[in-house]
């Protein structure tokens, strides 16, 4: 008799990281994945592939197992504000001879849609919390888009071609059009809209530890049981 892929649930999971802000977990089963479990972040929530045959207990088990691996995963990459001025000046003085000097780079969690925001009159640059755990090199170019506002206010040619230094920013701006694609709609550098094309499949790609946070296991065939 054959597997018949059940349709995806949502649920709600606390791990430890912080309950209050943990996002709704999404569990999406395949009868193509035989012996992987994988979750990632899609937007605001959190996606757990899992094979068709599981059971509920099995799903809810690997479910609470993987967005705990995840949240461990993203804390380990997580600068502090503190290293976000450090890199902040390292990024300054690789792509911008030094010239954009912020007063300060904190983490922010009042950003409403934007990745992050500058503040040319006096310096301070903030980032949004969304972009904590994303990969250091969009988080780079998040950096990189602040910075050049305290040379460049709008967004004019100059500007672009300022930025345009940064190696990665067609593939970081890519990136963030598709994470910002939610119900919620687009998110924004400053005052700059982005747009999105939806996705209605998901297609996990890793190039590398710079590339998205991806937890993965094979579980074994007696778990849940």
């Amino acid at each position: 008799m054959s597997q018949v892929a059940r349709p995806a649930s949502v649920l709600r999971v606390q791990p430890s990281r912080d309950p209050a802000r943990e996002p709704e977990v999404e569990v999406r089963r395949s009868r193509n994945r035989v012996r992987t479990v994988t979750a990632f972040r899609e937007g605001d929530r959190t996606v757990v592939a899992i094979p068709a045959r599981f059971t509920r207990a099995q799903e809810r088990e690997w479910v609470r197992r993987m967005v705990t691996r995840l949240a461990t995963q993203e804390q380990r990459r997580r600068p502090s504000d503190d290293e976000l001025v450090t890199r902040a000046a390292e990024l300054s003085a690789r792509y911008l001879g030094g010239r954009a000097k912020p007063s300060s780079v904190t983490w922010s969690s009042n950003q409403g849609r934007r990745w992050g925001s500058c503040t040319s009159i006096d310096g301070t640059i903030r980032i949004s919390d969304r972009v904590r755990g994303m990969p250091a090199w969009v988080l780079d170019y998040v950096l990189m888009h602040e910075l050049t506002h305290l040379i460049h206010a709008g967004h004019g040619p100059e500007f672009w071609a300022t930025l345009a230094v940064y190696p990665r920013t067609e593939r970081a701006r890519g990136f963030l059009e598709g994470v910002a694609f939610a119900p919620q709609g687009a998110s924004e550098l400053d005052d700059e809209g982005v747009a999105s094309d939806g996705r209605d499949d998901v297609v996990i790609v890793s190039d590398g530890p710079d590339d998205d946070v991806i937890a993965s296991d094979e579980p074994d065939d007696s778990v849940g049981r």
